[in-house]
């Protein structure tokens, strides 16, 4: 499974990467931004994980770009971040996000987040 890991904290990509590999996801992909993000989607990617709060182009933005285009847009989005606020969590359900899940977070609860969301997007099609 390719995973595009979005942030642009290079340490909280590095933290993403590290918890995707532990779990057995070795073919990640990085991008800085929103914008860096979509650059780097195409059809090879199997699940975007993303922050929210971005320069250039935020998660937020991101999910619904992929959203709009009918090449990206059942790829399931994961939004990971520290926003907790119930209406921060709706506005990403309704952008479109498969999955959240608040910083901090362990490899654990991340495997099993990642696992439900593939479960579902497989079963959707």
């Amino acid at each position: 499974m390719k995973c595009l890991a979005v942030d642009d904290s290079a340490t909280m990509r590095r933290i993403v990467v590290n918890a995707l590999k532990s779990i057995g996801h070795l073919e990640v992909i990085e991008a800085s931004d929103g914008s860096d993000a979509l650059a780097k989607c195409d059809g090879s990617i199997d699940l975007i994980i993303t922050d929210w709060n971005m320069p250039v182009m935020g998660g937020l933005e991101l999910v619904k770009q992929v959203r709009a285009n009918p090449a990206t847009a059942k790829i399931p989005v994961m939004m990971v971040t520290t926003r907790s606020v119930k209406e921060d969590i709706m506005q990403a359900v309704e952008a479109g996000v498969s999955g959240y899940i608040l910083k901090p977070f362990t490899p654990q609860v991340l495997k099993e987040k990642i696992d439900q969301i593939m479960a579902a997007a497989s079963g959707a099609t």
